[in-house]
């Protein structure tokens, strides 16, 4: 079973003017893989304050999947990229490519998104777009490999035989 931390990245949302409706999809959409939510915060778009989490969560040791919504965009407040890739230890492109491939097919502005992934020491980081629709659709896409790459950054699986 893997373990979750959720964090909603917005300005709005942190001050109580907005509800975080993608928060609620992600919980929503893990329910398609064994996992547990453990931890859930909701924080501005500040990139000290997300860079600081996201370490703080990965450090712990308890969290295997941290799942980011929020600030991936062109606007001038949108860091979460940034401090995430301030963080990491390795950046794993791949799962963001195919998040923005296979959601342009739904829609042109899917290009725009600046989401990264990585890896903190055991932990993988992935950043998610702050749109409810656009949450959904990137986790369809890329929920399948996430139990696989955690196994694969835990050592649990050393060798590729062609067969997994």
């Amino acid at each position: 079973m893997l373990n979750v931390g959720i964090i909603t990245i917005s300005d709005g949302v942190a001050r109580g003017e907005r509800t975080d409706d993608s928060g609620k999809v992600i919980k929503k959409s893990l329910s398609k893989v064994d996992c547990r939510v453990v931890k859930y915060e909701v924080i501005p778009d500040e990139k000290k304050v997300i860079s600081s989490k996201l370490a703080e969560w990965a450090d712990e040791g308890s969290i295997d999947v941290i799942l980011t919504t929020g600030g991936t965009g062109l606007a001038p407040r949108d860091v979460t990229p940034e401090a995430t890739i301030s963080i990491v230890d390795k950046i794993v492109p791949g799962l963001t490519e195919v998040m923005r491939i296979q959601t342009f097919a739904k829609t042109p502005f899917a290009m725009l998104s600046r989401a990264v992934a990585g890896v903190r020491k055991n932990c993988l980081i992935i950043n998610l777009p702050g749109s409810p629709k656009a949450v959904s659709e990137c986790l369809e896409v890329i929920l399948p490999a996430i139990p696989h790459a955690v196994q694969i950054i835990k050592g649990e699986i050393t060798q590729h035989t062609g067969k997994d």
